[in-house]
């Protein structure tokens, strides 16, 4: 079945990560610590914590009780996905090795009727379906699938894939119309499912999807079915079930959880067409873009249920779940594949540049779980957690980095982020490669250039972020010829071999304020450049950081500090302190106005801070006259 046969709801189509270099100095060093640092990393500890043994536990193969945390399978599922990602575009026989003597445990602890959970089958096999509000053993065998699907891609093995299908058929044979109304407490298994049915063209598992979609927030509810205690307090909101999909409007409980429930969604809608999807899934990212997500594209206000509280409610204490920005990333891709609105890429690049890769160090082997938007000290990326899932869902994602950079659409080529490297693609009935050099974000300066063996007419579709005031296009050194459509310059012509496209972003250090709404930011300024969000921190500008005042007549100047973490533009600006020597051991006085110290301040990007040591860092600024 043809690729393009799916998903005949959806405009654009990525790209294959295959078809994809990246060669780019912002992304690749951290690749390169992706692939040669934190997939071994994240191995070494699932193989330390016991997590790789469960599975063989589960076959039989080694004795004992099963270690750590029911839905653990999961973290080795998705550092799978991530492996074969890596393998698919940089191979590597040693990683490869890996990758098959866990999927070889995997498999031999599938049980004869196609079940794979290694919780349950180590003891705990009458128990099986008994609690789908908290046990997870749909989200995790959501990610198996998902790993399935990669891996089957990457390597051509059908091992993992056969095992992905007998799993999702014995769910099949617990759930559906006419079966056990249910669905699983924390997401996953709606998009794996279309996954798998794309991979396989089996109709049935999108089918499973759309079941497990459109029964949530059904009544009777079936997850206050489960409860036995009748003085137990439960929310069905946490796992977004106080309504049936279709009529919720506002992005509530866990964050993780709402974010793979719409990513399901959007995928059906891809799939079906059912406009009822479209409908609610606009109003959804409505409510999380403009009153529930922090600037720098975190998602989860609150760590009771690790997500969603009410309407500008944004502490700057955040919780915002390093899994949450992944999956925003995720579902934003989906939502941008459906019609090809640079809104959607513009969240995309947000959450990539800032929420996503601030939760692993740039030394790849320590992790944030919660990225805060400010810290008094204290806190630091640590090398593992108990509840492991981000650390895996990191690698996973920037694995997989060259899926989101581009797409197609008919007759049209999209850029949706500025990666330095280059794309292969069927365009215009004609192949065509094109390259990509830049240095973005520390420059707005990219180039592109066509390559093809004849002409081919299609549409260069350019994405111009929202943050961008002004940007010029030139092709062969002469103004293009562009029409502005959602948020993309699209130059259409009949290309030549090596024809070469200019593209400037102007990008200018900023200030940004939030929603007056928004009670924790009010009278404080953020400071933004291209997708770069940026932080003042201890090592930079000493402690006290909550009473750094920005002046607005304060110059912003961007200073390229190539020995900084990695090599980083900072923003420098003179702001005013207080003269804390001049209140002579006073807890209160009289006002006396705005006397108080000029100093220089410096400001890194928020992703790169935590990497000296803990220490206080602030975002939001206290804004002056």
């Amino acid at each position: 079945m043809a690729a393009q046969s799916f998903a005949p709801f959806r405009k654009l189509h990525p790209l294959p990560l295959t078809s994809v270099r990246i060669d780019d100095p912002f992304w690749s060093p951290r690749l390169k610590i992706n692939r040669e640092v934190t997939i071994p990393y994240v191995l070494k500890k699932i193989r330390e914590t016991g997590r790789l043994a469960n599975f063989l536990k589960a076959a039989g193969k080694m004795q004992g009780e099963f270690q750590g945390i029911f839905f653990d399978d999961s973290d080795v599922h998705k550092w799978l996905e991530g492996a074969a990602y890596s393998i698919a575009t940089h191979p590597d026989t040693k990683l490869e090795a890996d990758v098959d003597e866990a999927a070889a445990a995997i498999a031999s602890a599938q049980q004869p009727d196609g079940y794979l959970n290694c919780y349950f089958t180590i003891g705990q096999q009458d128990k099986r379906w008994s609690n789908l509000r908290y046990m997870h053993e749909l989200y995790c065998a959501g990610h198996f699938i998902e790993a399935a699907v990669a891996h089957h891609q990457a390597t051509g093995k059908t091992i993992l894939l056969d095992a992905a299908r007998q799993l999702a058929d014995c769910i099949g044979g617990v759930f559906g119309p006419g079966k056990r109304r249910g669905a699983c407490g924390h997401e996953e298994i709606e998009l794996a499912l279309v996954k798998l049915y794309r991979a396989t063209g089996e109709k049935r598992y999108l089918e499973l999807s759309q079941f497990f979609i459109d029964v949530r927030g059904t009544e009777p509810n079936f997850f206050l079915a489960e409860i036995t205690d009748p003085n137990e307090k439960f929310d069905v909101s946490t796992m977004q079930a106080h309504k049936p999909v279709r009529e919720q409007a506002e992005v509530v409980g866990h964050a993780v959880r709402a974010m793979y429930l719409y990513s399901g969604m959007t995928d059906l809608y891809a799939e079906t067409g059912d406009k009822t999807l479209l409908d609610t899934l606009e109003k959804l990212w409505a409510s999380m873009a403009f009153k529930r997500m922090y600037i720098t594209g975190g998602l989860g206000s609150t760590a009771r249920h690790e997500g969603f509280t009410s309407d500008y409610d944004l502490p700057n204490d955040a919780y915002a779940e390093t899994c949450a920005a992944i999956a925003s990333v995720l579902w934003n891709h989906r939502m941008l594949m459906l019609g090809g609105e640079a809104r959607f890429a513009d969240l995309m690049e947000l959450a990539l540049y800032n929420g996503v890769i601030a939760g692993v160090s740039l030394a790849g082997d320590t992790f944030f779980y919660q990225n805060p938007l400010r810290s008094r000290g204290g806190y630091s990326r640590v090398p593992w957690f108990d509840c492991a899932c981000c650390p895996s869902n990191v690698v996973r994602l920037l694995a997989s980095l060259g899926s989101y950079i581009y797409s197609m659409s008919d007759a049209a080529l999209w850029v949706h982020l500025y990666v330095g490297g280059a794309a292969a693609a069927a365009v215009g009935g004609k192949q065509v490669t094109l390259t990509q050099k830049t240095d973005y974000p520390l420059s707005g300066d990219v180039k592109l250039v066509v390559n093809t063996a004849s002409l081919a007419e299609f549409s260069l579709n350019l994405r111009i972020p929202g943050w961008c005031g002004k940007h010029k296009i030139s092709v062969n050194r002469r103004p293009a010829k562009a029409t502005r459509e959602n948020g993309y310059a699209c130059i259409r012509r009949t290309w030549s071999d090596g024809d070469t496209i200019n593209l400037s972003l102007q990008m200018d250090a900023m200030r940004v304020e939030a929603n007056p709404h928004v009670e924790a930011d009010f009278g404080k300024v953020a400071i933004q450049r291209g997708p770069i969000i940026y932080c003042l921190e201890e090592a930079d500008n000493g402690r006290e950081l909550f009473a750094v005042t920005l002046p607005r007549k304060s110059e912003l100047k961007a200073v390229h500090r190539k020995g900084l973490l990695g090599g980083v533009k900072v923003v420098e600006a003179m702001a005013d302190l207080p003269d804390a020597s001049s209140w002579g051991g006073n807890l209160y006085r009289k006002a006396r106005g705005k006397a108080g110290l000029k100093k220089k301040i410096i400001a890194v990007p928020y992703c790169c801070w935590a990497n000296r040591g803990a220490g206080e860092m602030v975002v939001w600024v206290n804004s002056g006259r």
